[in-house]
């Protein structure tokens, strides 16, 4: 028995349990606790082991599929698929197939499976690495696959699918100079000034984070930022600001922030990173319908179905199933009408979602138009470096995907676009 890996495979497997059979995210477990009794290397390696299975369920099930002939409690079905990902991505088939076996004899409702679990996983250890690496990327789940094959097509969502299923580079926003930045950690300057590092080690050991040179930021997300371009000395507003990646490059570029978010805690994570890095804002905890007040701008980072961050949380196709996207999408076109009441005659509106979906993104500013004679998008913004003509919409945003910079690792979803009211 690899008592060893035991501990942390059995909390990978409590994690993905939580996810697919009680819709509950990853980060709300983490939050709430679910892996402080580990020791931190059995953390980190249940937290990227309960990761990696999300990431390739859909990959996992299908090379399973040929050994059962019927489907079995999902509590062993998610034992056997952490199993193949370990077994299939190169650990010792010994100590993965006799966990797994543990974890399933364990439960009373799911003992007399154990038998299934040992010759199921032998079966995957007789086909190894060199099948797993010759199957197509994992599929998401239909309920979200079809109304992006939809909006994007299928080929381009293959395409997005590929991307999904690499673990994602770490992305850092520079305080300063980027290519300082990129020295001291071992990355590259990304074409819109991001630094991008590859197989990154703890976040917290990097060089320059104590300075506060730094915040992680993926690169999509520190985009809408820099559609505001000279900012110094106005005064903006932030709402649902948390977890404050733009807050701080407002700060940055010299702005007067005050930043708003419903959530105390997290907000309060906003506050200890401005303090990490040298930055000031006013922070406020409050619902964005009870903010008043003009600003020279507002940026409205909604709240969306976050889609467009599957590749660094799959857990979320698993936890959702897009019933609750109405919902958001009515609650978005009535914050952009609020936010246009904050602004000063001339100011800006930057609205902006990590979604994939045209509906939290392009059509809602088309709604926005015709709801608000005299409001007009500024397409002069999206005139920048490392913005690709072919991101740009026809409404006049910007449509970010993770397909593209592919070969670079590819970046989030996202959509954005700068809104002017009239003087």
């Amino acid at each position: 028995m690899d008592q060893t890996g035991l501990a942390p495979r059995r909390a990978a497997h409590h994690l993905l349990q939580q996810v697919i059979e009680e819709g509950r995210l990853l980060s709300e477990l983490l939050g709430g606790g679910a892996l402080d009794h580990l020791a931190p290397e059995d953390r980190a390696r249940a937290q990227r082991l309960a990761t990696e299975g999300l990431r390739m369920l859909d990959r996992a099930d299908r090379m399973l599929k040929p050994f059962l002939t019927k489907e079995p409690p999902l509590y062993v079905r998610n034992a056997l698929r952490l199993g193949t990902v370990e077994i299939a991505q190169g650990a010792a088939a010994y100590g993965v197939v006799n966990s797994y076996v543990e974890i399933v004899s364990r439960n009373h409702h799911t003992a007399r499976l154990k038998g299934l679990v040992n010759a199921v996983l032998r079966k995957v250890a007789d086909r190894g690495p060199e099948a797993w690496s010759q199957m197509p990327a994992p599929l998401l789940p239909g309920w979200l696959r079809q109304p992006l094959v939809a909006a994007w097509g299928r080929k381009d969502v293959e395409a997005m699918e590929a991307v999904q299923a690499t673990t994602p580079p770490l992305d850092l926003t520079p305080k300063g100079g980027a290519q300082a930045v990129a020295d001291a950690v071992g990355g590259t300057v990304l074409p819109t000034g991001s630094v991008r590092v590859m197989d990154a080690g703890q976040v917290t050991q990097m060089p320059g984070y104590d300075a506060g040179d730094w915040w992680v930021q993926d690169a999509a997300a520190a985009l809408p930022v820099q559609l505001l371009g000279d900012i110094a000395g106005l005064r903006v507003l932030d709402l649902c600001a948390a977890p404050g990646g733009k807050t701080l490059q407002l700060a940055a570029r010299g702005a007067e922030v005050t930043a708003v978010d419903a959530s105390a805690s997290r907000m309060a994570r906003v506050a200890q990173n401005l303090t990490r890095v040298g930055l000031n804002a006013i922070c406020e905890v409050a619902d964005a319908f009870d903010v008043t007040g003009e600003w020279d701008a507002v940026l409205l980072d909604a709240p969306c179905s976050a889609t467009g961050t599957m590749r660094r949380h799959p857990d979320l196709p698993y936890a959702k199933d897009g019933a609750e996207f109405g919902d958001l999408i009515a609650q978005q076109g009535a914050m952009i009408d609020h936010a246009l009441t904050l602004l000063k005659p001339g100011g800006r509106l930057l609205f902006c979602t990590c979604s994939l979906l045209p509906d939290e993104g392009e059509v809602q500013v088309d709604e926005a138009l015709v709801r608000h004679p005299g409001l007009s998008v500024d397409r002069s913004t999206l005139d920048r470096p490392g913005i690709d003509p072919a991101w740009i919409t026809e409404e006049g945003g910007l449509r970010l995907r993770p397909d593209y910079w592919a070969a670079q690792g590819g970046m989030d979803g996202f959509y954005m676009a700068v809104l002017t009211k009239a003087a």
